[in-house]
């Protein structure tokens, strides 16, 4: 709104003056405006805003009568030095012969008064002149000035370049930082010596980094540099995790309301430290508002517009604002300007009304005039030597410097024009500026080619977009040996460092202005640690947050990680959740309780086995033992005994040759087994039908071929059933994580279920048979009757099998094995003890019975 009511201004003037023009054949100056002032005369004019006054007193407004001018007061003498500083250059440069020889440069300079009205009106004036007339009926040709130095504030800058880029007159600000200046389609003719905002916030940025500040209040003034910093600045924030937990306007007019809302919102966060994007003239009311609602416990972060605003070091600011970090533009040395500053005379410069100015601040000095014209009359001390103020205080010239390389940036872009050799310069037909018809834009075009080096060592260029080479130095405010503030600088932000480490820090030399003297941890969540994750809180920044445990399977092996990482498939979450490690191997070992009871259990069987064959082949000729075939009872105790072994296969880790023959060999032995018995029972139906008169040729179709010939026949269907199944579809090792995802089981896969049903739907049929005909047979008169037997061991033999299948199929993992081997086990333990425990129980305990009247029942 400001920018297009002083365009409207200026352009008004400009219609007036037209029309002016075509009345009195001159261009006639339409209006005056009391603006302070230093002048000095030259071929060349250089034009000069600065800040001499930080207040301005705004006239009462009468619409009867033309209103007053206004009146600017509290004059700032750190500005009046930056100005000096830009009087001393000019003079140095003019009394330098080698640069720019023959040509004498001059300067106006003016106060801006830190408003935007003031500040136009002066640049205006620079534009435009201040003559009553201008004889040109065209009112053309080259400008008062060739360029300007300043304004030093950021929407001054704006503004102004607006008008001033239309006309291609350059613009060298020593102190706006607002990166929107950088647009060179919107400033074409800006340039400055100080860097933009962009770089600015990155150092500041880089410094919360470095202490771990993610949770962090904000301040800034309401003009274009606060709000384009502030914006810039929550951006970067952002985008290292952290996050603002306030976001307050100081307001223009400093009103009193908002002033007391913000020091009661800095009081109720809970974050420690405050970055302040401001000026001097915008945080003196805050500060005054801190004090009196005794804000302490703060860490402020300070932009360069005040990290080094000397109005502050005072001592009731020191419990406040001491320990305060900013960072400050780069500071510099000029050799000279010293003794220049206290040069400066009363007597000396009385067209310059800001040298009276200054001294009537400085000694209580007054214009006399009663007097002499132009005498001044002072009723204090005037030796400037004897006084230390920032006028005279050179130990840290910042604004100052940039002054200075601003004003010797015009100087070598017009040495660089004036060297131009004729048909060999830079603009249309190869042609040369002239110096005595100076085109503002060709100035523009070598000033963007300047690349100088100061006397102090530091080089001056400027980039595609008008602005410098950003580096900082890191202040902290620290007490003084009077009790006031005195600036330290601790490090330094070089975004050109060679080596790579931007940001260097002394942090011993620091000051906390805090109880633990040391630096404040401001987080709205502390760090969540490796094992956890990062889950934002509801309707809250994004740097609070709650430290969640990764889920089992997952990890985080870095601090603040936003989610977790899932193992790898052989792999697993440690205890802590921060590392993958090689996942727990499970599989049915001997080493384990269960194997070795289970294995213990297969050769406590086999040795049973082995002890009864003993027996039995002892008492090989006797009745009982050649009772029903004694050929098949060594054949079923072999196969038995098979069975028991072939549980040995089912322990340990899995390997391929054991995957393919336990199976094998069980489906083998336990038809050898169950074949066995099926002819030991055929055997009995066929002795008990031989009997009879209508039976007496059945033996004869079982005899010992026969038996042996049925066995070898029914055996030898399950070795193709087997065959068959390893050379199609073999088992194999498999690593299954289905059963539980933090092990890895190592098991047999069975490969083709086709072939493992039949494998056991082969020893079910024959199981079903063999019990089918011990049943049939079970009261068969004789009195040893080996049916019975039969008929219970595969009562319990079939009841361990049925009962298998749903066992089998519902365990997991090892368990699953362990229940396939006590199957195995139950059905061979009950199968011997079944079978062979009533004949053993006869050859040893009751020899008397072992007989053949006995067993045919004729013995008494």
């Amino acid at each position: 709104m400001w920018i297009s009511l002083y365009l409207c201004i200026y352009l008004s003037f400009t219609c007036i003056s037209a029309a002016s023009t075509t009345r009195s054949g001159s261009c006639q100056l339409q209006g005056h405006f009391r603006l302070n002032g230093m002048y000095q005369d030259g071929d060349l004019i250089i034009g000069g805003l600065f800040a001499f006054h930080l207040i301005t007193v705004f006239p009462e407004i009468n619409f009867k009568r033309q209103p007053e001018q206004i009146h600017c007061e509290r004059f700032y003498m750190a500005s009046f030095q930056q100005a000096q500083t830009m009087v001393y250059a000019i003079n140095e440069i003019n009394n330098n012969p080698s640069l720019l020889p023959n040509i004498t440069l001059g300067y106006h300079l003016y106060d801006n008064c830190v408003k935007l009205g003031v500040s136009f009106r002066s640049a205006t004036a620079l534009l435009s002149g201040t003559e009553e007339t201008l004889s040109n009926f065209n009112c053309t040709g080259p400008p008062p000035v060739i360029g300007i130095v300043g304004d030093p504030g950021s929407t001054h800058c704006i503004a102004i370049s607006s008008v001033l880029g239309l006309f291609r007159i350059p613009m060298v600000s020593y102190y706006a930082t607002c990166s929107c200046l950088s647009d060179r389609k919107k400033y074409p003719s800006f340039f400055r010596t100080i860097p933009s905002d962009a770089f600015q916030v990155r150092a500041m940025v880089r410094i919360l980094r470095h202490f771990g500040w993610t949770w962090v209040g904000l301040l800034y003034s309401d003009d274009d540099y606060g709000i384009n910093a502030a914006q810039s600045f929550q951006k970067e924030v952002q985008l290292f995790g952290g996050c603002v937990s306030f976001s307050e306007i100081l307001p223009l007019d400093n009103n009193y309301i908002d002033i007391h809302r913000i020091v009661q919102v800095i009081q109720a966060s809970t974050a420690r430290v405050v970055v302040v994007f401001s000026t001097e003239a915008y945080l003196l009311p805050l500060m005054d508002e801190v004090i009196l609602q005794n804000v302490t416990g703060r860490q402020w972060i300070a932009s360069e517009a005040w990290a080094t605003s000397p109005v502050f070091h005072t001592q009731r600011l020191l419990p406040f604002l001491g320990g305060t970090l900013g960072i400050a533009i780069r500071r510099g040395e000029i050799q000279g300007l010293h003794d220049f500053l206290l040069r400066l005379h009363p007597d000396s410069n009385l067209r310059n009304n800001m040298v009276r100015i200054f001294w009537e601040n400085m000694f209580r000095c007054s214009f006399d005039t009663g007097g002499r014209e132009g005498e001044i009359i002072c009723t204090g001390q005037e030796d400037l030597s004897s006084t230390d103020t920032a006028y005279t205080d050179v130990s840290e010239l910042r604004a100052s410097y940039n002054v200075y390389k601003a004003v010797y940036a015009l100087a070598h872009a017009l040495h660089d024009l004036m060297q131009c050799e004729e048909w060999r310069g830079p603009f249309s037909g190869n042609s040369c500026a002239d110096i005595s018809n100076l085109k503002p834009w060709q100035l523009v075009h070598y000033l963007q080619k300047v690349n100088f080096t100061t006397d102090f060592g530091d080089h001056v260029s400027f980039d595609k977009n008008g602005d410098a080479l950003a580096i900082y130095d890191v202040m902290n405010w620290q007490p003084n040996t009077d009790g006031s503030i005195v600036v330290h600088t601790v490090g330094v932000v070089d975004e050109a460092a060679a080596t790579g480490n931007v940001l260097t820090l002394d942090e011993n030399a620091i000051y906390w202005n805090l109880e633990t003297k040391k630096s404040p941890r401001s987080v709205c969540s502390e760090s969540c640690p490796p094992g956890t994750r990062r889950a934002r809180r509801k309707g809250l920044p994004v740097c609070c947050f709650d430290c969640l445990p990764c889920a089992d399977g997952e990890i985080s092996n870095i601090s603040d990680s936003i989610e977790c990482i899932v193992c790898s498939d052989e792999f697993w979450s440690n205890t802590d959740q921060n590392q993958c490690v090689p996942k727990e191997v499970e599989f049915l070992s001997y080493e384990e309780p269960l194997g070795i009871s289970l294995s213990t259990a297969s050769l406590l069987g086999t040795c049973i086995c082995s002890a009864v064959v003993v027996i039995f082949a002892h008492y090989r000729h006797t009745p009982v033992v050649r009772a029903n075939n004694s050929e098949l009872s060594f054949l079923l105790l072999v196969s038995l005994k098979l069975c028991f072994l072939c549980v040995l296969l089912f322990i340990g880790r899995p390997q391929l040759w054991t995957c393919q023959l336990r199976h094998a060999v069980f489906g083998i032995s336990f038809v050898l087994c169950i074949s066995s018995i099926l002819v030991k029972t055929m055997v009995v139906i066929a002795v008990f039908k031989s009997s009879r008169p209508e039976g007496k040729g059945a033996m004869k179709w079982f005899g010992a071929a026969q038996q042996r010939g049925t066995v070898l026949i029914l055996t030898a269907l399950q070795v193709v059933i087997c065959a068959v199944w390893l050379s199609t579809a073999s088992p194999t090792t498999h690593k299954n994580s289905q059963y539980i995802r933090s092990k890895v089981v190592y098991e047999c896969a069975i490969g083709s279920v086709a072939g493992f049903s039949m494998l056991l739907g082969y020893i079910g049929l024959l199981s079903a048979v063999s019990f089918l005909l011990a049943f049939l047979a079970r009261n068969l008169p004789d009195n040893f009757n080996e049916a019975k037997f039969i008929t219970f061991s595969m009562l319990i033999f079939c009841a361990v099998w049925i009962a298998f299948v749903p066992a089998y199929v519902s365990s997991p993992g090892k368990y699953a094995v362990a229940v396939e081997i006590f199957a195995i086990l139950a059905s061979s333990f009950g199968l011997l003890v079944s079978i062979f425990a009533p004949k053993c129980y006869i050859i040893i305990l009751h020899p008397e019975r072992n007989t053949k009247k006995a067993i045919m029942g004729r013995a008494t």
